[in-house]
């Protein structure tokens, strides 16, 4: 049984790519690897089979008929039961703006076409193995964010703040080591994983979706960014 993939439970990989030869390409690796695939060829069906098999993760193609990618990225993180629900887009945009706008509109990565198959394991690797990893026990507490470790919960000021799951990730860091500045390569390997080759700027995007979740109006921005060092969660000024 190859690396990482239990015998007992094969994740399942929604593949959302109209080109056939790609998703015949994905299906014969992804198996290969393990992995049980199920497919989509545009928007409006990645949505209804979304819904009906529940993957562990879904790849993403950018440019889809009936519905673009990135409208159907929102719609999963609209939705509670898949708003936690891992994706990696697959786009053949290549410039840096084009890839912060997947990620701003709720992927947790993303891969440029042409790719190799061994990136493309790893990213997929990584970040199952980020989104279920077992919950840490206990309560962490800063400022007025509160988070149950055990049932995977975050309020402030009493009210749900619904996360991501590296938006979690990120936050439960922090809170971990409140007031720390960590620099963006220390988060990559703390939050992202060692093994896995993220761009710094990969930080930055989630940075500001963990702000935008924490912060209502009038709400103290407990993420403080040091120039030339990084983040920490902080309740003190630059």
């Amino acid at each position: 049984m190859p690396e990482g993939i239990s015998r007992l439970a094969k994740p399942l990989v929604l593949v959302v790519e109209d080109e056939a030869a790609l998703v015949t390409m994905l299906r014969y690796n992804l198996e290969k690897q393990g992995f049980r695939v199920e497919e989509a060829t545009d928007g409006q069906e990645a949505m209804t089979r979304i819904a009906e098999t529940q993957p562990d993760l879904v790849l993403l193609d950018w440019m889809l008929p009936t519905m673009s990618g990135l409208e159907v990225c929102r719609q999963i993180r609209r939705r509670s039961a898949t708003r936690d629900l891992p994706v990696i887009m697959v786009t053949a945009r290549t410039e840096d703006q084009d890839a912060v706008r997947g990620l701003n509109t709720g992927a947790d990565d993303y891969i440029a076409k042409p790719f190799s198959m061994e990136a493309l394991l790893a990213r997929i690797r990584a970040l199952l193995r980020r989104s279920s990893a077992v919950p840490s026990k206990g309560q962490l507490a800063f400022h007025d964010i509160a988070m149950d470790l055990t049932a995977h919960r975050v309020q402030r000021n009493g009210r749900p703040v619904h996360l991501g799951p590296t938006e979690y990730r990120l936050l439960e860091f922090f809170m971990l080591h409140p007031r720390r500045v960590f620099s963006r390569e220390e988060l990559l390997d703390a939050v992202w994983g060692p093994d896995i080759h993220v761009e710094p700027r990969t930080v930055d995007v989630h940075i500001r979706r963990l702000r935008k979740s924490i912060n209502a109006t009038g709400e103290l921005d407990i993420v403080r960014t040091v120039r030339a060092a990084g983040y920490a969660v902080d309740t003190e000024p630059v």
